[in-house]
């Protein structure tokens, strides 16, 4: 069988992906889980979807992919098909950052140690989230496409986040702490974008002048470096 193709976003999803037993929540079309066992990154997956036509497409890529006995799909939402403890690592990928923050929040005990998080907008609802709950963001991307796509691996871990250290707050919120340290051309577009256009709009005691002013910090950081 030929191997599924991924979009970009995906593609950096799946190569922030090892683990023995892995959840890929709102599965879809159940690409990301086969594309994970073909590739040894997990030796067994659960597809969780919860509409009907998604949830026997995924069915039916898994049949066509003849890994039956390594990917099982459920029927569920959220996490809710997930026992405490089941898996090793949790991805959810193209929703709404609100949307899967709600998601983890109903999760409780079920959240696993790891998870691999792709929203179609800003994360940071999610890093805020991530700080609360006692995860660290122990990676991040950002990928071109219609829009920038982020995508973080958080952990569990105690204590503060090294990730934050000796970054702006607001603007590593924002924009990332290790997308920040990192630089790139895809980052440095968006905060560009972004001062543009609130440049515009933004007036002292509204709401946008403060977001112009977390984008001029994170320019400046891009520019002048972590110190």
């Amino acid at each position: 069988m030929p191997m599924p193709t991924l979009d970009a976003r995906l593609e950096a999803v799946l190569e922030l992906i090892r683990t023995d037993v892995h959840a890929d929540i709102g599965s879809d079309h159940a690409r990301l889980p086969v594309r994970l066992i073909r590739e040894g990154r997990a030796s067994r997956c659960i597809a969780v979807e919860l509409n009907p036509g998604p949830l026997e497409q995924a069915r039916r890529s898994v049949a066509r992919s003849r890994l039956e006995a390594q990917i099982e799909v459920r029927e569920g939402d959220g996490f809710g098909p997930i026992l405490p403890g089941e898996v090793g690592s949790a991805s959810l990928c193209g929703m709404g950052a609100y949307t899967i923050r709600g998601i983890l929040e109903r999760a409780g005990e079920r959240l696993p140690p790891a998870l691999i998080l792709q929203p179609n907008d800003s994360a940071l609802l999610i890093r805020l989230w991530a700080r609360g709950a006692g995860y660290h963001v122990r990676a991040e991307r950002l990928i071109a496409g219609y829009w920038p796509y982020p995508v973080l691996r958080l952990e569990r871990a105690n204590g503060a986040d090294p990730a934050y250290e000796g970054v702006p707050l607001d603007a590593a919120l924002k924009y990332g702490p290790l997308l920040l340290r990192l630089d790139g051309e895809v980052i440095r577009r968006q905060i560009k974008a972004d001062v543009a256009r609130l440049q515009i709009v933004a007036a002292p005691g509204r709401e946008s002048w403060g977001e112009l002013e977390t984008a001029k910090t994170a320019l400046a950081v891009l520019d002048n470096g972590v110190k």
